[in-house]
Order: structure tokens, then sequence, then C-alpha cells
């Protein structure tokens, strides 16, 4: 039982670790999308597991009697040494496991297991200093503010500025901290001697963890990534890593190749310049995604140009693009022009707004592998797509690879249709990526431009007539379309993907 002494810095205690298990279970789910895709079900199956782990724990929780306090701060050394190194150990075994998932949902397990006990022996520890009605309302009060303080801090603060690895350790490091605060008081605690030990140990292995966090980082992605890995970050919205190896550079976020600047002219030159082509003197152009720069270095080839407004949701990639010496040397300096303006926002808001009309649009977005992204390939979105384009105008979505992929890059084409548009889909061999897919948007059936602009390295008017003939192996098939409240595209692409990638 614990005095009233002690009783303060008990529900103090509730509040820190009810924000050091939010913490773990967001890690967790965040560390999850950033490696397997699809966050609704990475940050749902996560929650689920750890839920349940902690129900499990709570159950546990009946046999631990006497000494109660002693027992608390067992846990509290334990969850802050686990879940603090929690997210060092999934980023360096990612590429060693064969199979992540067991060792995921294994550490979540163990973790919620650990928490769940937690509140059950506050409860236990306190009943005798309060009545019943109000231990309850004070423990959950405390542990729910402490869940609201980590979940507003996580993604404005955390994540930003110290990154996932940094932040499991300083919640470890929190969490044995609980555990100090009630040494300090050892009255409860009779072998004080051995946990102020345990105590200690983990403590400055969970600060030497911070400390070096950014080497374990560099350590588990040299092992992800060919080459080496000359900047990474985590963002609110995505992890970015840039490799070097050789001549070749690439960019790759939540671990998905976006280029390899071997052949990445080839990716741009396909994606932009069929519609750009085929617009008389275009001048006001659209481009949604994008934020390296590369599709804005073909835009910027036309002289009738006179402004490109690009939207993507992330500035540190549009910051990183524009202030990074030898990556902007890709893009050809294009965020120094004056005809580029940046807007850091959703696609999906930012087309609600009167924008006017563009006389072409480039949407060059990652390929939907959740529902987040799922919802810029949706009939409601190329509604408000077709809003702003001009009535001669043409857009071009980047479409995955329909040859892997063959039922979602037709889905696409398919709710383009049904969105209003007149379409023509096209597709490209790109070394780094194989076969892929284009699908052109418009109000009148598509011309293919007799003139491109000088330069290229692989387009040409005669490339171009044969990136509009499929083969049979990647020709239409019937698809459902991808409307908001279904999102059957992103069904399609984890289905023939995951197959892909099995085999």
């Amino acid at each position: 039982m614990a005095s009233a002494a002690i009783r303060t810095p008990l529900l103090f205690s509730a509040l820190v670790v009810a924000s050091c298990g939010l913490v773990y279970e967001l890690v967790a789910g965040t560390l999850a999308s950033y490696l397997l895709g699809d966050s609704v079900t990475q940050f749902s199956t996560i929650i689920g597991a750890y839920l349940f782990a902690m129900g499990i724990g709570s159950w546990l929780s009946r046999y631990l009697r006497g000494a109660l306090i002693e027992h608390f701060v067992r846990v509290e050394i334990v969850v802050g040494a686990v879940g603090g190194a929690s997210a060092a150990i999934l980023f360096l075994t990612f590429a060693e496991v064969t199979q992540f998932r067991v060792a995921l949902y294994g550490l979540v397990s163990l973790i919620g297991v650990l928490v769940g006990l937690e509140i059950p022996l506050l409860l236990r520890i306190l009943q005798d200093q309060f009545e019943i009605g109000d231990l309850v309302a004070r423990v959950f009060a405390a542990d729910y503010l402490g869940a609201l303080v980590a979940s507003i801090l996580f993604p404005l603060l955390l994540v930003p500025r110290l990154g996932l690895i940094r932040t499991c350790f300083l919640f470890g490091i929190l969490n044995v901290a609980v555990a100090w605060l009630l040494l300090l008081r050892p009255e409860g605690v009779p072998k004080l001697g051995l946990l102020r030990w345990g105590a200690g140990t983990v403590m400055v292995l969970l600060a030497i963890g911070f400390v070096y966090a950014d080497p374990i980082m560099e350590i588990a992605e040299q092992s992800q990534y060919p080459g080496q890995a000359v900047f990474s970050k985590s963002t609110p919205y995505q992890r970015i890593v840039v490799t070097r190896q050789a001549d070749d550079t690439r960019l790759f976020l939540n671990g998905n190749l976006q280029f390899s600047s071997r052949d990445e002219y080839r990716y741009h030159e396909a994606l932009v310049h069929p519609a750009l082509a085929a617009v008389p003197e275009p001048r006001r152009v659209l481009v949604l995604g994008g934020g390296d720069g590369l599709a804005l270095r073909e835009i910027l080839k036309y002289p009738s140009v006179e402004s490109i407004t690009l939207v993507d949701l992330d500035p540190e990639v549009t910051a990183l693009f524009a202030r990074s010496r030898f990556l902007s040397a890709l893009n050809g300096g294009a965020f120094s022009s004056p005809k580029v303006h940046v807007v850091n926002a959703d696609a999906f808001v930012w087309l609600q707004g009167d924008r006017g009309t563009f006389d072409a649009v480039v949407v060059d977005f990652p390929d939907p592998s959740n529902y987040s992204i799922g919802k810029l390939f949706s009939t409601t979105f190329y509604r408000r797509l077709n809003a702003v384009l001009a009535p001669d105008g043409w857009a071009v979505i980047q479409s995955t690879s329909p040859f892997v992929a063959r039922r979602s890059f037709w889905c696409v084409d398919q709710t383009l249709q049904v969105a209003g548009f007149v379409t023509a889909a096209y597709h490209a061999l790109v070394p780094s990526f194989g076969e892929w897919g284009f699908v052109l948007a418009g109000h009148t059936p598509y011309r293919p431009p007799i003139q491109l602009p000088e330069g290229l390295r692989y387009l040409t008017p005669q490339v171009l007539q044969q990136m509009l003939s499929f083969p049979p192996d990647m020709q239409r098939v019937p698809t459902d379309v991808n409307r908001l409240d279904n999102q059957v595209l992103v069904r399609y692409f984890e289905s023939e993907w995951g197959q892909y990638l099995a085999d």
C-alpha cells in the first residue's frame, strides 16, 4: 500500500506512462506504414494487436501480489528498455529478418502486455488513498491527459524534430525516470539497491541510444538501400532517404523508389511531353506532386510557359530539391525559376478552391499503395481536376505499371473516363521500374504531337506513337471505378504488387 507522501508521484506516473504507451503505439504504426505501406492497414492492425496485448497485461496483473510498488518499478524499467529500443530494433531487423511482421507484432504485443500491467497496478497501489470513484477518476484523468499530450506532440514536434528512433529512446528514458522517481521514496520497495542498479543501467543505455540515434538509422538504411544514404529524414508525412552509388542518385519515400538519376529522364520525358506538346502554346501549367522538381525541368523547356504552380504536400521534399546543390543540379535548378510557384498543401483540398484554369496539368503522385494516396486517384479528385483544365488542355497522370499491376492501371483510365475525361493511355520502359504507365486526360480525342522540344534524350514523335500501343499482356481489362467510398484501386494495387513481389 502507498503512503500519502507517495500518492502524488504515483498520479503523475499515470500521466507519464500513458504518454509513453501511446508513443510506442504510434511509433510502431508509423514505422510499419513507412516500411510496409498502406497506413490504414498498418495502424489498424498495430492498434488492434496493441490493445489486445494490453488486455492480456491487465488480466495478468492479478497475479502480481505483495510489494506492488516494487512490481510497478520493475515494469517501468522493463517497458522503458523494450519500448525505448523498439524503433531501433525494428529498423535494424527489417532488412535482415525474413518474417519481419512476426518480429513487428511480437514486439508490439510484448510492449502492450507490459503497458497493460501499469494502470491496474497503480489502482491497486493507491486503493487505500482515495474512495474508489475518486481513485478511478484521478488515475484515468491523468492517463487520458497523458495520451492527449503525446498525440499532439508526436506529429507536430517529436517526429519532425527527433525522428522515430530518438523519440522512442526519449520516452523509454521517461518510463525509467518514473521508476527512479519512486525509488527516491523507498517505501514498499525492499530490493532498493538492485532496482536502482537496474534502472541506472537501462537509463544509461537508453541515453546512449538517444545520442547515437542517427548512426543507428544510418546502419539500418545502409542494409535497406543500395549505395550510401546521403540524406534521411522523417517528416509528418513520410520517411525521405536519398542514396548515392557511383553516378547513381536515388530518392526513396517510405522505402519506395521514386527515381534513379541514371534513367529518370526517360520517366520524366514520357510523363511531361506527350501532354505539353499537344497543347498549342501552353502558358499556365499545374504540377501535382513532383516535389523533386524533375517534371519542372521538362516543363521549362517550353518558352511559351509563363507560370508553373507546383502543389506538393511535404515542404521537406521541395526544400531539399531546391537547396541541395547536387540535387538541384538534377532538376536544372528549376525551383529558382521565377516562373515556378511552390505550394505545400494537400492537392485534394487545394483543388477545392477557385484556381482558375490551366493549359496543362502534370499529376505525379506516388502509387496508390494506401487510402490517403488512393483518394488522389478517385472520381471525386478527377472531377475537381476536370474543373481546372482548360477546354483544349491536357492532363497526364502517372498510373503505375500496366505489366505488373494491369487492373490498377486500367482502373485509373476507367475512373478518369467516368469523371468526364477523354483518355489516351500509354507506357514507357524505364529500366529502374520496368514498363511504366501513364494516362492522358482531356476533353477531345488525343492527337500525338509531331514536334517535341529539342535535346530530349529518349522521346521522339516516333517513340511516342509506339508508346500508345499496348501488347496483349498489357491491354485493357475490365475494372471497377475508384470512388472515394470504395478505394478499389488500393485493393487492386496491393493484390497485384504483393503477388509480384512475392514471386
